[in-house]
């Protein structure tokens, strides 16, 4: 969170995670909470968990900006392949180019961060409709609308020659949509 990181050297347990979720979900506490439960774990304070260790994957999901040039070469250095954002533009621009240079699978934030907006307007749907769906409703609709983001992606990127660029067919993909419901209202 906001005040630093804790890693688990031994990697988190499902107990450990089920305490994660209560702690930060429910009591809305602090993550250096977590070395109470844990006796292996190591709570780093104000730092970011970007340099920390060898990993295959990363998740920013907290603010704008949190991964910057420095952060992501470290992510090269350490092993990462993949980016995928669950936060509103929390890799810096420099950061991004970096990803791009290495080859990473990066989902940006504009469809892989997708599924909270998606899910928020499947509840505008359910209460205008004065529908109530099951927890398991809710999750079949949402992995459609982001299969559906993906595909998207995917396919928009390989049309214009970037095939695996999801950053580019994302960006391509949207404007199309946007443009072609403006030429549908008879703007232009």
């Amino acid at each position: 969170d906001s005040t630093g990181y804790v890693i688990e050297p031994e990697g988190f347990t499902r107990e450990g995670l089920a305490f994660v979720m209560e702690l930060k979900n429910v009591k809305r506490g602090r993550i250096h909470e977590y070395t109470k439960f844990s006796k292996t774990a190591k709570y780093f304070a104000g730092e970011r968990p970007w340099n920390a260790a060898k990993a295959d994957l990363a998740f920013p999901s907290a603010t704008q900006n949190e991964i910057n040039k420095e952060n992501a070469e470290q992510l090269v250095a350490n092993g990462v392949f993949l980016v995928s954002e669950g936060a509103n533009m929390p890799s810096t621009n420099e950061a991004i180019e970096i990803y791009h240079a290495n080859k990473f699978l990066y989902g940006p934030a504009k469809a892989a961060n997708a599924g909270g907006v998606a899910v928020s307007g499947l509840e505008m749907s359910q209460n205008s409709m004065r529908l109530s769906w099951t927890r398991e409703e809710v999750d079949a609709k949402l992995l459609g609308i982001m299969q559906n983001i993906f595909k998207n992606c995917a396919e928009t990127a390989e049309e214009f020659g970037a095939k695996g660029n999801f950053q580019l067919g994302a960006n391509i993909a949207g404007f199309k949509k946007v443009a072609d419901s403006m030429l549908d209202q008879g703007c232009c």
